[in-house]
């Protein structure tokens, strides 16, 4: 089992035809995820890299049936391609693109509420979803790690392929990232209860960073609504105050968002902390032993 991304799942790309576009479809293509076309307007009707482009999203869907969009356009025009995907309905955008303006991410994600939140946006600034074995939406490698039963949902993309790697002989059910950034559309929290709900997943990682009080709420959501153990890791304990460190959100400010509280937030409730990435993965695989 996985969670929004199976081995049905239906990949378009809009930006197909960029260097990165290009780049990650022909990595996805190689790993086994189903992408079936992408989408440039300037480019309809042409073939990129045996795979059809068409003029719109809707387009795309309709002689697909596509339900997985991956964007790869540059951050100025991020806030267009998301809503054109929104209004044709896909279920799932996964937006790749690093720095995308705050009020752009807002408005997209406001305006996918006002459309009934029929699609779930993941990102921007994140490496994707993984199903390792069923499918690949954006830039998780495919080849570090197995099919199992952890899920992983994490703000930092290089940390979410050092837990992958590291327990690998384990193996994830699925694997997100949802990017650092300060408004993101996809949640620590709705990772949580998808993977709770998820016959195929029997523990979760979780990877925080610094800043903001996602992990806290996260925590407060674990406390009333998780049943399966869960193991963390919280990225910035050495952080100075007041600077921002990496992405955008990871800002500490006085004793707010450091990763101190965050991890007492998080223990406080039974979730177990690891000090380092090795140390948390040493933390699940003691989880996983034991079961």
């Amino acid at each position: 089992m996985a969670i929004w991304l199976t081995e049905n799942s239906k990949i378009i790309v809009q930006g197909i035809t960029g260097s990165e576009g290009t780049k990650h479809t022909l990595r996805m293509l190689a790993s086994g995820a189903k992408v079936v076309g992408g989408v440039n307007p300037r480019k309809a009707g042409t073939v990129h890299e045996g795979l059809p482009v068409f003029a719109t999203v809707a387009e795309a869907m309709a002689a697909t049936g596509a339900d997985v969009s991956v964007i790869f356009v540059p951050p100025a025009f991020t806030k267009d391609a998301v809503r054109e995907a929104i209004d044709a309905g896909i279920p799932l955008a996964v937006v790749i693109t690093e720095g995308v303006p705050i009020h752009d991410t807002t408005e997209f994600w406001a305006y996918a509420v006002s459309k009934g939140n029929k699609t779930r946006i993941i990102g921007p600034n994140c490496p994707g979803i993984a199903s390792p074995g069923a499918s690949n939406a954006g830039i998780i490698p495919a080849d570090i790690t197995t099919p199992g039963r952890i899920g992983l949902v994490s703000k930092s993309g290089t940390l979410t392929y050092q837990l992958m790697y590291e327990l690998r002989d384990f193996g994830f059910s699925t694997a997100v990232g949802i990017g650092g950034d300060p408004v993101i559309g996809t949640t620590h929290i709705d990772a949580l209860q998808a993977f709770q709900e998820d016959p195929g997943t029997d523990a979760i990682v979780m990877i925080g960073e610094i800043g903001g009080d996602a992990e806290e709420r996260a925590a407060a959501y674990i406390e009333q609504h998780v049943s399966k153990p869960v193991v963390a890791y919280v990225a910035g304990f050495t952080a100075p105050e007041g600077k921002t460190m990496g992405h955008a959100g990871a800002i500490v400010s006085g004793s707010a968002g450091t990763a101190q509280a965050k991890k007492e937030a998080l223990e406080k409730v039974g979730v177990r902390v690891g000090k380092t990435p090795s140390e948390t993965a040493r933390l699940m695989r003691e989880v996983m032993q034991a079961r």
